[in-house]
């Protein structure tokens, strides 16, 4: 079965998946609070978004045609950047904010120059977007256009649209105290279910509600970390396989009898790949989910894969950092970029995103030159 989407048609359901009751969710989460409120912390503003944890199995992911909307597409931007818009770059490799635009409304003209736009940059921030006020199908069938929406191994989704992946901290949940009980921050790097066969490219993520200050979202230009190596250094990555794996996030989820949603994968993929759009190379190798270099004995593939999280989590001078504000919105390459949320703010402010990612083509590289 292709799972092929088109804008404008319907997600195709999934043979034999019966529907079932939902689990009752993380113990942080409070229902009854988020509904109605205390006289501390108002109700949820988006109650539809509110996440429920289905306990139904998905059957394995199957191959689908991905289709690049960014390559072919207009270099000048002429019909996305048009009169009334402006775009100010956030560093000089990575993030860019756009003004002017209602992306809600854009034609897939300018979807397509939109594409090549976030592999430009790896990274867009929109303000003042209508998404978390639309329907949410609405805002699944927009995204749908950039590929084909990933549903998440383990995470809560609003009833119903289980391609929406819900980044939700309750109101007067202060859990970030348990977390860092034995850390020292909260920094997590990581590209998104990288495990997967065809893991996500462009990622939509919006906010619904947020503290008044702290829980940014920071992010890593992986373009230009590999384009910081020396080319001998370079040379040598060319060719190594890693491995990816999904088992441990969704024991992580069995532990906090969560759900998991199907088996999870194990996949190998370049540790250099290539975006299609773009021809530029990018690290593919995240903390999170990848395990271990093929071929490479334990320690071995320890020490390179620590030099290469190392360099990527300290590379201050390619990295942009995302300050939430109502109404705004994001995208990013999740082909070419980690991305970290922080957990720094104990004031039991409620912090709902929705996120939708899109499926991309399996990664791949080209030849070093």
């Amino acid at each position: 079965m292709s799972w092929m989407r088109m804008a404008g048609q319907t997600l195709p359901k999934i043979p034999g998946l019966q529907q079932a009751r939902p689990i009752p969710g993380p113990k942080s989460f409070n229902k009854e609070l988020e509904l109605n409120g205390d006289d501390t912390h108002p109700p949820a503003k988006y109650p539809r978004y509110l996440p429920v944890w289905p306990d139904q199995k998905y059957p394995p992911l199957e191959p689908f045609d991905y289709v690049e909307r960014g390559k072919g597409a207009d270099p000048s931007f002429r019909d996305l950047l048009c009169e009334g818009t402006s775009i100010t770059r956030m560093t000089p490799s990575i993030g860019s904010e756009v003004l002017g635009l209602q992306l809600s409304r854009l034609s897939n003209v300018q979807k397509d120059q939109l594409a090549l736009l976030v592999a430009q940059r790896k990274l867009l921030v929109f303000r003042d977007q209508d998404f978390a006020e639309l329907e949410i199908q609405e805002a699944i069938d927009f995204a749908a256009y950039f590929g084909r929406p990933y549903i998440h191994l383990t995470s809560g989704c609003p009833e119903g649209h289980p391609e929406i992946h819900l980044v939700h901290r309750g109101a007067g949940d202060k859990g970030a105290k348990t977390f860092m009980s034995n850390r020292i921050n909260t920094i997590g790097w990581h590209c998104d279910s990288s495990f997967e066969e065809q893991c996500p490219g462009i990622t939509m993520l919006y906010v619904l509600e947020h503290p008044t200050t702290g829980g940014d979202t920071l992010f890593v230009d992986q373009v230009q970390a590999y384009d910081n190596l020396s080319p001998e250094f370079q040379r040598r990555l060319h060719g190594l396989q890693a491995v990816h794996s999904g088992k441990e996030q969704a024991q992580f989820s069995r532990n906090r009898e969560g759900i998991v949603r199907r088996d999870p994968a194990t996949t190998e993929h370049p540790i250099v790949r290539t975006h299609p759009a773009t021809g530029e190379k990018a690290l593919f190798v995240n903390k999170s989910f990848t395990r271990s270099i093929v071929g490479y004995k334990k320690e071995e593939s320890d020490n390179l894969l620590s030099f290469l999280y190392d360099h990527i989590a300290f590379g201050a001078d390619f990295q942009a950092r995302v300050q939430w504000k109502p109404g705004m919105v994001i995208f990013w390459d999740n082909r070419l970029v980690a991305h970290t949320a922080t957990m720094n703010w104990s004031t039991g402010e409620r912090r709902h995103l929705a996120r939708i990612a899109l499926q991309a083509e399996r990664p791949y590289e080209t030849p070093f030159k």
